[in-house]
């Protein structure tokens, strides 16, 4: 007879199996003490030690539906690991997101943030910055390449999903081009120090002249590669198939109390796509 752990880890699997679409939430990594590395040396290897601590727990606990019906979608999430903003403090906390789109369809943003929203039980995120699928080597982001996404972003603001909208890595031409086309200015720029160390003099005056805030990061132009989404799901999957699972897009999200600028909550919302056959 088998142990209960391996009737439920079978149940999981075969739930994984079956599903075309998977949704993991990692839960508060403020309070999280099952990572494997407790200072990830980067934001991937985080994100990678994040999905495969919410997949061991995921695997060890959940159950079959009571109806015995397998869904499309899978929502690998551990209840006691939410976030979940009550309305009487959510005038003290600020939600701010970062959306890495891993693929050149970007009509998964809507998607996005309403999941982010559903898991934070929120109406509206006070902001969003975007970021947008890593180009082949050589290549360089152009208008048109952020135009698909920012439609999307502009149409959430209008709807009051998102406050504020910004974006990532755009140089002073590219940033001045994107603010003369598009009809919701961009709030804010982030800038990755690793490729430059002091901020361009042309990028701080345009940011200046037109009131875009200019902040810091410290994340790869890939967050996750699929072939390292597919290692750390297999680590938990074991012998499933896993190499068909293409990631689709993360969002990381941070909880801040507006009077005292701490960090109340952090976690990731990832989203992938099985092939198709």
């Amino acid at each position: 007879m088998e142990a209960p752990n391996a009737v439920v880890n079978v149940t999981a699997k075969t739930m994984l199996s079956t599903a075309r679409t998977l949704k993991l939430h990692t839960g508060n990594l403020v309070n999280r003490s099952r990572l494997k590395k407790k200072c990830p040396s980067s934001p991937s290897e985080e994100l990678q030690d994040c999905i495969r601590a919410t997949l061991s727990d995921w695997f060890s606990t959940t159950q079959l539906p009571s109806d015995m019906n397998l869904s499309d979608t899978v929502d690998c999430s551990i209840p006691q690991a939410t976030d979940a903003i009550r309305p009487e403090e959510r005038e003290e906390l600020k939600v701010s997101v970062k959306l890495f789109l891993c693929e050149s369809d970007q009509s998964s943003i809507r998607d996005a943030v309403d999941m982010a929203c559903q898991t934070l039980a929120v109406s509206q995120l006070d902001s969003v910055i975007i970021a947008p699928p890593a180009l082949p080597e050589g290549d360089s982001q152009t208008l048109a390449h952020l135009q698909p996404g920012w439609e999307q972003l502009e149409a959430l603001v209008r709807s009051q999903k998102i406050a504020a909208i910004g974006t990532s890595d755009l140089d002073k031409e590219l940033l001045e081009q994107l603010y003369n086309w598009t009809q919701v200015k961009p709030s804010s720029n982030q800038v990755n120090l690793a490729s430059c160390c002091v901020m361009p003099p042309d990028l701080t005056a345009f940011a200046k002249e037109f009131d875009i805030q200019l902040l810091t990061h410290n994340d790869p132009k890939e967050l996750m590669s699929a072939a390292t989404f597919q290692e750390a799901v297999q680590e938990s999957a074991q012998d499933l198939t896993i190499a068909n699972w293409r990631l689709e897009w993360v969002l990381r999200y941070s909880i801040i109390v507006k009077s005292r600028g701490i960090i109340k909550a952090k976690g990731y919302l990832v989203n992938a796509k099985k092939a198709s056959p």
